[in-house]
């Protein structure tokens, strides 16, 4: 992060919760920013939708917004305005080249999310191909981030889930604890070093996706093991789409455990989603309770995990051997954690409903193509070799031994909790 320069100049997580709540606000003043569709199924619906003239129109004005959104963040750092005015294009047409991959219905029936399209045309680029020191300089992957970290609490409305019932926050509750300590555990006794493990741990436990790029903001954690924690993530969760539910159905499990089941072990909302889908009816609503109840806890972990990093291992040199003051801790906290659980107070007490109802859709759209952008960048500075490196072995086995624990220890609570 560069030195301030002027009283104008902010640190990233302050800008990051300005032009954050300035999006916010914009569209809650009624901004209309449209919202693109990419979803389609086959070459006439590509063409007749997603490249229609309208659609097109409606991309470059989503464009106009996050370009405005990029340049002005870049300049309140104090950083060169003009690198992110030349990157910053190209990275937004790779990013909606993986938009539309990922809006194809086949792939979203086997939850290929939009970021690892993102991510795998990033990498392709920069393991096959030179990118450009310009196209370099651009690239501000925690910015893009953080920014839609903030966006990301729009949607975390508490109400929602205390009307589901209190049996899903329970079940999340219980689950969240015990397989992120778990989790901790058995990658820090299989040596993988504390940021990984923080970053893995979330992401089994919480919420997938959000949760390590939640994490790796709190932690200020490498993009590179954040790109490996979401490989894992996502390649896991195919399988788990389809064999949980024959596995269900073979212990003769009812549709009410079975969904609190799917929904507090599959580590994504649309994994979830699609797997409690074909259970039945009662299955899709108590597994997408129990994960909205445990995406509400992403806020609160993400500030305890941040207190635990700060206070831990982002002291200065001059204080190591001393306790640090809570004016230390203070200055190291990253204040987009503030940014996020505003947001989600501030949606969940006090915008009134019909109104969350008219943005939640725009702020959702907007919210993704942030993350988008940020692994689109992230794949432009990482090489294969980065990934999967012999070191990637350890957090896999520790990925994969905590996941079959969140597996059995879910199971037992869902069947104590939901039974009839």
């Amino acid at each position: 992060m560069s030195k301030q320069k002027s009283i104008f100049t902010l640190t990233e997580d302050w800008t990051v919760v300005f032009y954050g709540f300035l999006i916010i606000g914009l569209t809650l003043i009624g901004l209309k920013i449209p919202n693109p569709t990419f979803g389609w199924k086959d070459s006439s619906e590509l063409f007749g939708k997603v490249l229609s003239v309208s659609n097109l129109l409606n991309l470059m004005l989503v464009f106009g917004v996050v370009y405005a959104i990029a340049i002005l963040s870049t300049a309140t750092l104090g950083k060169r305005a003009i690198a992110t005015a030349k990157g910053f294009p190209v990275v937004f047409i790779l990013t909606t080249i993986a938009l539309i991959l990922a809006g194809n219905s086949f792939l979203k029936n086997w939850n290929l999310e939009a970021v690892i399209f993102s991510l795998a045309i990033g990498l392709i680029i920069s393991n096959f191909f030179t990118v450009p020191s310009w196209l370099k300089d651009s690239l501000s992957t925690e910015l893009f981030v953080k920014i839609g970290l903030v966006l990301l609490g729009t949607s975390v409305i508490f109400g929602d889930i205390l009307k589901a019932g209190s049996l899903g926050l329970i079940q999340a509750l219980l689950v969240v604890i015990s397989v992120w300590y778990f989790a901790f555990w058995i990658s820090k006794k299989l040596g993988v070093d504390e940021e990984m493990a923080i970053m893995l741990s979330s992401a089994v436990s919480i919420c997938g996706v959000s949760a390590a790029i939640a994490t790796s903001g709190a932690i200020k954690g490498d993009s590179k093991k954040l790109s490996y924690v979401i490989s894992l993530v996502l390649i896991t969760a195919i399988p788990m789409i389809i064999f949980m539910p024959l596995i269900a159905k073979a212990l003769n499990l009812s549709e009410e455990v079975t969904g609190a089941w799917l929904g507090g072990t599959i580590d994504t909302t649309g994994a979830v989603i699609a797997s409690g889908s074909m259970v039945g009816e009662t299955a899709l609503k108590i597994s997408t309770i129990v994960k909205f109840s445990q995406n509400v806890l992403l806020g609160f972990a993400a500030f305890a995990i941040s207190i635990y990093w700060t206070y831990t291992n982002n002291q200065s040199e001059t204080v190591k051997e001393s306790n640090p003051t809570v004016g230390l801790i203070w200055e190291r906290f990253p204040k987009f954690v503030i940014g996020f659980i505003a947001a989600s107070l501030v949606f969940s007490f006090v915008i009134p409903s019909q109104t969350i109802d008219s943005v939640k859709g725009v702020l959702k759209s907007l919210q993704g193509l942030w993350f988008a952008l940020a692994f689109t960048s992230i794949g432009l500075e990482t090489k294969f070799s980065d990934l999967f490196s012999e070191e990637g072995k350890k957090p896999l086995y520790a990925f994969l031994i905590a996941q079959l624990f969140n597996v059995f220890i879910t199971l037992a609570i869902a069947y104590f909790l939901f039974r009839k």
